[in-house]
């Protein structure tokens, strides 16, 4: 058993984290800022397991998060502003609670280190995923000429102008940062491997696919996509898609992702690597609001194609899990449609504020769709 610190741990995937590491034994204690956009205005989330100490406070705040460190043997770096749109014009924002916070977290864990530290990571850091030419190459650096209103063809293509394969996205693939968000993110990865093994503290990062599950915070319009949609289609309204709707992701439920935290705080063989955590199913994102307004019985609602792009956006990436499997064992075990008949149940007893739309105004009046 430790004590085990969790960064940003009020939030949708720290819940289940933290729930998943009190079943196994381990004692909780959480720093979150509980910020309005995600959270609305409480004190504490309902579903914060009532065993968690929670300790209110900004992970860039130096002295709280020394306080949080005390008698801790293992962190969990979740804390984090979410959202590749918002991260291309709230750029200071997001570049202070992302790369600042995690600098502020690993000086205290210079003068206080601990056991092992996993630091959440993201698939956005590979920009496109990864592709194969018609000639069998696989391609890592794949690009999208320039984004337009209404263009026909949205895939990417190789030099002769012939149309590229999409693949499962290993580790190896080299990042390809689109947003300022994936930026965030590969810093803090990068941060987490300098800095722990020079202080003896063992360094792990889970690079997150598309996370869903009950829990999450409906009324931002930047959370995970799922959300996005049960929100529009609890108001009733189309579940609005950019592009023309056939990007493939791959969607992992948020307790196999918490299964994957809790097993790379414990196991020996997850030391000082880096790991995708997805299901390694792809689907379109087309497919995936139908399959959701059937499970929430909203059938007839179909969803809006959009025929734009937001700049920052990728087309297809999705998930090679073959090492997170080898190092730590890891494979999804919960099935799409049964995660999404239980989404659906938690959104049916829930109310949401859509703010999908404001925040589409937002981004073209800054220019971020094409």
């Amino acid at each position: 058993m430790e004590r085990v610190l969790i960064t940003g741990g009020a939030g949708f995937i720290g819940r289940f984290v933290a729930d998943e590491l009190m079943r196994r034994g381990h004692q909780v204690r959480v720093l979150d800022s509980l910020i309005e956009q995600v959270h609305g205005q409480i004190d504490r989330p309902a579903m914060l397991h009532e065993d968690v100490e929670l300790i209110r406070a900004d992970v860039r705040d130096g002295a709280a998060v020394a306080r949080a460190l005390e008698g801790i043997d293992s962190v969990v770096h979740l804390a984090a502003e979410v959202g590749v749109g918002q991260s291309m014009y709230e750029v200071e924002r997001y570049t202070s609670v992302n790369d600042v916070g995690t600098a502020v977290l690993f000086e205290k864990l210079i003068q206080r280190p601990v056991r092992r530290v996993v630091t959440a990571s993201s698939m956005s850091i590979y920009g496109e995923g990864l592709y194969r030419d018609q000639d069998g190459a696989l391609v890592e650096t794949a690009e999208r000429t320039t984004l337009r209103d209404g263009q026909r063809n949205w895939e990417p293509v190789d030099a002769q102008g012939r149309p590229l394969a999409p693949v499962a996205t290993p580790e190896w693939k080299r990042p390809n940062l689109a947003s300022i968000y994936a930026l965030n993110k590969y810093v803090q990865e990068r941060t987490t491997h300098i800095l722990a093994a020079p202080y003896g503290i063992e360094g792990v990062c889970l690079r997150l696919f598309n996370v869903y599950g009950p829990g999450q915070a409906l009324s931002n319009p930047y959370t995970g996509v799922l959300a996005i949609f049960a929100a529009r289609l609890l108001n009733g309204q189309q579940p609005m898609i950019f592009e023309d709707g056939e990007q493939r992701r791959d969607f992992v439920h948020v307790t196999d992702v918490a299964r994957a935290f809790a097993d790379a705080l414990e196991l020996p063989g997850a030391a000082g690597g880096t790991f995708n955590i997805g299901s390694g199913t792809d689907r379109s994102v087309t497919e995936v609001a139908r399959a959701l307004a059937r499970a929430m019985g909203k059938n007839q609602i179909e969803p809006e194609i959009v025929g734009k792009a937001r700049i920052g956006d990728i087309r297809h990436c999705f998930c090679d899990t073959g090492r997170a499997r080898e190092a730590i064992g890891f494979e999804a075990r919960q099935d799409f449609e049964a995660g999404l008949a239980e989404l659906a149940e938690w959104v049916a007893e829930q109310t949401a504020e859509d703010r999908v739309h404001s925040a589409r105004a937002e981004l073209e009046a800054r220019g971020l769709v094409a």
